[in-house]
């Protein structure tokens, strides 16, 4: 027994060690196996990468070539243009021998038209003159003839003839060739201005002197500090604006409030039977209960100013009253 035990033992002892052994041999193999794919693994990510980055690369070099080609071309572009524009504004737009030739046209031109222009303005100056000259001589004949009372006689030299001039004044030779003022005859109304013209014979129909009618008003505004005329208009024909004292009832608010309370209690009762204190009041109907003044209740009107507490007696009565 004791053998067959031992052998068992040293038999697990054994199997125990195998095992251990195959485990550490396949778990040496599995990571050198891991190494080695980690290794390819990296390898194949390299060249991918370098694959990549050099596609990437000629992507950009491209791109950045064809960018500096397009600003080569767009820069030439725009000389070319330059130049031409130039050119062709010159040569038909601002030509300078026809800007040359349009200005020397304008200055003689210009000569001709100043000198028209000086011409019309000396011919216009020379007519005012004219008319100065005119109108000044009317108004010395004028003068002359309202003033003709100032001519020297043989026996009194005038004014303008002075003893101790050697020749008369240009006024005296003019008050020598004019002719006084005639006075102007006033108009003297016919006392048969009213009356009908051949009344007899009616050869003509009458004339009956109308009024004549008003000039139209302007309709400009006259010249002073004076508003404008809707403004006044508006100002006119506004609308009435009482006073508070004139739109304010005669009667107070609490007159009308009075009265609206009376006319609700007149309009609002059931009936309008008195209230009939006592259950005999119809045996006496000639009298009437009325309470004393004493037990009358506060709310109930006195009678004070309206009754006479007196005895009355209507057989002592001479005549009935």
């Amino acid at each position: 027994f004791y053998i067959f035990r031992s052998i068992d033992e040293d038999r697990k002892i054994k199997y125990r060690a195998a095992v251990k052994i195959q485990s550490w041999f396949r778990g040496c193999k599995v990571r050198a196996y891991l190494r080695h794919l980690n290794e390819m693994v990296i390898l194949i990510q390299k060249w991918w990468r370098g694959y990549r980055c050099r596609k990437h690369f000629r992507k950009m070099l491209e791109t950045a070539y064809f960018i500096m080609k397009m600003n080569f071309y767009n820069e030439m572009a725009v000389r070319i243009q330059k130049r031409w524009r130039g050119y062709y504004v010159r040569k038909y737009i601002h030509n300078y021998y026809a800007l040359k030739k349009y200005l020397q046209a304008v200055s003689v031109n210009n000569a001709f038209v100043r000198g028209e222009l000086q011409e019309y303005v000396e011919m216009k100056e020379n007519e005012e003159k004219m008319k100065d000259l005119e109108k000044k001589e009317k108004e010395k004949k004028y003068q002359a003839r309202k003033m003709h009372y100032l001519l020297s006689t043989e026996q009194i030299a005038g004014i303008y003839n002075s003893p101790f001039r050697k020749s008369p004044d240009p006024m005296e030779l003019l008050l020598r060739n004019s002719k006084p003022l005639s006075h102007r005859r006033k108009q003297v109304k016919s006392p048969f201005a009213y009356e009908l013209y051949d009344w007899p014979t009616c050869k003509k129909p009458p004339a009956f002197v109308a009024a004549l009618p008003l000039p139209p008003i302007g309709r400009q505004k006259p010249q002073g500090p004076f508003r404008d005329t809707a403004e006044v208009l508006w100002q006119r024909y506004k609308p009435l604006e009482p006073t508070l004292r004139v739109a304010e009832s005669i009667n107070s608010p609490l007159e009308k409030a009075r009265e609206g309370i009376k006319r609700e209690e007149w309009r609002n009762p059931i009936h309008d039977n008195e209230f009939l204190p006592f259950s005999s009041y119809h045996k006496n109907e000639s009298e009437k209960y009325e309470p004393s003044l004493c037990k009358s209740g506060k709310y109930v009107r006195e009678a004070y100013g309206t009754k006479h507490f007196r005895e009355v007696y209507p057989k002592k009565w001479i005549a009935d009253k």
